[in-house]
């Protein structure tokens, strides 16, 4: 017996991954299939998952970080004074 399962992505995202299965002789229902049956049989996600960030975005907080600490960075304290600044 099947059912039907109605999943709501970004289009783009589809795209790619009907691209992607297609590359590999697979369409969507057999993707997605195959990534259920790999959940169930390892009872859980059959991927990585983890909130260690990488190292762009390791990068991109030592520069908040860098530029939080500069006092020649100027600041702002409402939202007003961000977009007067955008402005001049």
């Amino acid at each position: 017996m099947t059912t039907s399962v109605s999943l709501r992505m970004d289009s783009e995202l589809k795209r790619q991954a009907e691209e992607l299965f297609s590359d590999l002789g697979l369409n969507m229902t057999t993707a997605m299939t195959m990534f259920l049956r790999q959940a169930v049989r390892t009872q859980g996600i059959p991927f990585g998952l983890s909130r260690i960030p990488n190292a762009e975005t390791l990068e991109a907080i030592e520069e908040g970080r860098r530029i939080a600490r500069d006092p020649n960075v100027k600041g702002y304290r409402t939202r007003e004074e961000i977009l007067e600044a955008l402005r001049s």
